[in-house]
């Protein structure tokens, strides 16, 4: 424990100490009288002295109180790396989900990235049949919504480019599927990472998707797959022609699931609001001086309180 201002507990500890010897000498000079008067002192020592005790007690708390002391505490918060992994493939131009699927996956991420503390790091990767990183995981939470905003539909879909490119942002080392027979690459470990990866999951090209999964679920990070879309779908125009295309959550799911993740559906842009305050952002702990002045005083009053309870029912009134 430390105290803002010693100078003040030093003062603090005087004073509670004369306190303390006052008490004892005006107990002891009404003890001198009582003799001298021929009357016989209490007996009850325990019940008389209680409740100055706890009054002195509560003062000396205060008078410590001014002092603003401090202790070093573990205090959990959010933190770590959030990769927004965004489908700008041209499925997501369906207007099944008001704007449009992209739109409004990107207006419930700027709000999920403004929401966010300092100590998450939040980067955006944009995939279509291959994925490009478009802002690397930052604190400046401004650049991250300015990257969102700048987001354009076009080409098809690759989950597995999509996680393989947030893997590489994450480790700072090429994240590849391993040729056949050989051991996958070791990108260590990132416990306190997670991609978002927002999609209809309409996977129109390789590679495979689950086997991304499994290389995330090796480097422990998490993948939380959110579905941009509905079951019943939509169509768009690609090239001139009509194009259906729907939700894909089969294949969500299952790559949630392979990390230890959740998938989310989001048929609405309401929903898709939801879906990021429910998101499980790694918790850790940092430790910080936490000041314990509100603490003392809160006991202060407590312990007045009580002496004051204790002196009115046994003696009827405050001495």
């Amino acid at each position: 424990m430390s105290f803002q201002h010693p100078t003040l507990l030093v003062v603090g500890v005087v004073v509670a100490i004369a306190l303390a010897v006052g008490y004892w000498w005006l107990q002891r000079q009404r003890t001198r009288a009582l003799a001298a008067a021929g009357l016989a002192t209490h007996r009850d020592g325990f019940r008389r002295h209680l409740p100055p005790v706890l009054f002195l007690a509560a003062l000396t708390l205060l008078l410590l109180s001014t002092a603003r002391p401090q202790a070093d505490l573990p205090v959990a918060r959010a933190a770590g790396t959030v990769i927004l992994a965004f489908d700008v493939s041209n499925s997501m131009a369906a207007k099944d989900v008001a704007p449009s699927r992209l739109a409004a996956a990107q207006q419930a991420a700027i709000e999920f990235a403004e929401a966010q503390p300092d100590s998450v790091s939040i980067g955006v990767v944009a995939f279509d049949q291959g994925a490009l990183t478009t802002q690397q995981p930052s604190e400046d939470h401004a650049a991250t919504v300015a990257a969102i905003k700048r987001l354009q539909i076009n080409g098809g879909t690759s989950l597995g480019q999509a996680i393989l490119a947030s893997l590489t942002v994450i480790a700072g080392k090429p994240a590849q599927l391993p040729e056949e027979g050989q051991p996958a690459v070791d990108l260590g470990y990132w416990g306190n990472a997670t991609i978002v990866l927002l999609s209809d999951g309409e996977d129109t090209g390789g590679p495979d998707a689950v086997a991304a999964a499994q290389l995330a679920a090796k480097a422990g990070v998490h993948i939380e797959t959110v579905g941009v879309g509905t079951v019943d779908g939509a169509t768009v125009e690609v090239d001139g022609f009509q194009v259906a295309t729907s939700l894909d959550e089969e294949l969500l799911t299952e790559v949630a699931q392979t990390t230890t993740g959740s998938y989310h559906r989001a048929e609405n842009a309401q929903a898709l609001h939801d879906v990021y305050e429910q998101l499980d952002l790694r918790l850790t702990t940092q430790v910080k001086p936490v000041e314990l002045t509100g603490a003392a005083a809160v006991i202060a009053v407590l312990l007045l309180t009580i002496g004051g309870i204790l002196m009115t029912t046994w003696f009827g009134r405050i001495v």
